[in-house]
């Protein structure tokens, strides 16, 4: 069985989503609170939109703090085409997708030209735009006021509720990564891993930057708007001002803090920065306007202790586990 994990990975991914899967049972015997399901459904898009970004960061090297606006207009095209103009769900995900990813590639062009800091201040740019034309473009978004939407309606007659949704979601999450998972393990990961490395040394290797560079934000920027498009669905609401620089920021302490280059690390990041606040420091009653302050004294003591991620500290527990066993066993045989 860990040899067809460790062959198959994808097989730990579906059962990982299955596990996910179980929470609305759960909220229907008792056992968690049905509030869960809207708190961890807004987690795993997040997690969607970070895995994105770490394909970005931590594969090719690349910084973007332009995340939260992609992901914002992919939420206002969907409203608008199912609301307004009453286009199936289905059509609607595609075109939301893909304009956001023709303006994701044009920013990968420009990052050919500029990289690192001002890199990052360029995505931000673009985010900001995007996030003012939000607030100006009234017929279209709705202004300040936000633009609603309803759960998704699949082939034109099963409209989802809340739980159904939520499974959506789920499905959607254990398909990015294993995408995800794919596409980093083989020749596409390889090269952007040699792109971040050394671009003069990738290119003497044959790596093609101008491709690489953007495939990468096209990859990050179709996961951004896949998520969009489920967060307007699931959560039904979208504002403008969801949509600034702090969410960006948040996707970045996602992936640093989960762990660079790890899909379940991202995943675990995504709980960590956006889930521990309502589902257990809220909790707690001294500690509930303090809720965001702790979860940032947390993220900072992770960084100092974890900086490749949180996720290495299950590899710790691994290890020593090993050596204690190790250890047994040298004592039993003296």
């Amino acid at each position: 069985m860990k040899n067809l994990f460790k062959k198959h990975p994808e097989f730990g991914f579906i059962l990982f989503g299955l596990a996910l899967a179980s929470l609305p049972m759960l909220a229907n015997l008792g056992i968690v609170k049905a509030g869960y399901i809207t708190t961890i459904g807004g987690t795993l898009i997040y997690s969607i939109a970070a895995l994105g970004l770490n394909v970005l960061l931590g594969y090719s090297g690349l910084i973007s703090l332009g995340t939260a606006g992609f992901m914002g207009l992919a939420t206002y095209i969907s409203a608008y085409l199912t609301v307004d103009m009453n286009v199936p769900f289905e059509v609607s995900l595609l075109l939301a997708i893909a304009v956001p990813t023709i303006i994701g590639i044009l920013v990968g062009l420009v990052s050919l030209k500029i990289e690192g800091l001002y890199l990052a201040i360029a995505t931000l740019a673009v985010s900001e735009i995007l996030r003012k034309t939000f607030e100006e473009l009234d017929q279209f978004t709705g202004g300040f006021s936000g633009k609603s939407a309803g759960y998704p309606t699949l082939l034109g007659r099963f409209t989802l509720d809340r739980a159904s949704t939520y499974y959506l979601i789920v499905i959607f999450l254990v398909i990015v990564m294993i995408i995800t998972y794919n596409l980093m393990s083989g020749q596409i990961g390889r090269a952007m891993n040699a792109m971040r490395g050394s671009e003069a040394a990738s290119q003497a290797m044959g790596v093609n930057l101008l491709r690489y560079r953007l495939l990468s934000f096209a990859i990050a920027t179709i996961f951004a708007s896949l998520a969009g498009v489920l967060y307007v669905h699931f959560i039904k609401f979208s504002y403008p001002s969801s949509w600034s620089l702090k969410l960006s920021l948040d996707f970045l302490a996602i992936v640093v803090i989960g762990g660079l280059r790890s899909i379940y690390g991202t995943v675990l990041g995504a709980f960590i920065v956006t889930a521990v606040p309502d589902l257990l420091l809220k909790q707690i009653p001294a500690f509930e306007d303090l809720s965001y302050v702790l979860n940032g004294v947390l993220i900072i003591v992770v960084v100092i202790f974890y900086p490749n991620g949180l996720v290495g500290i299950f590899r710790d527990i691994k290890r020593l586990f090993t050596r204690n066993k190790k250890r047994g066993v040298e004592d039993g045989t003296k």
